[in-house]
């Protein structure tokens, strides 16, 4: 019996990088920083809040977003590369308006 590998379309990673927590945290941290080494520390903080809530949400049985849960799919590095981007067009956003 050979081992089926499940199948991952472009729409189950899209729901990941449109988490709402993931987005509000990693815009508000990508916003304060001051320096652009510290993108790097909002998306890490943005993921693992966001995967926080998640599993939380999931875990008490309420419809999520981007669920977190043994049987799905978690898509950790499409969370991060897309906490990167968030955070990175806020910091950016945030230095054009202060000029």
């Amino acid at each position: 019996m050979t081992p089926t590998v499940p199948v991952v379309h472009l729409w189950d990673w899209l729901p990941a990088a449109f988490d709402p927590v993931l987005i509000l945290i990693a815009v508000w941290l990508g916003w304060k920083a001051d320096q652009f080494g510290k993108i790097l520390v909002a998306a890490i903080a943005a993921l693992g809040l966001s995967a926080l809530v998640s599993w939380l949400v999931s875990r008490a049985g309420l419809p999520w977003i981007a669920p977190v849960r043994a049987d799905g799919l978690t898509l950790f590095p499409v969370r991060f590369i897309a906490a990167l981007i968030w955070a990175g067009a806020a910091f950016a956003a945030s230095r054009l308006i202060r000029r």
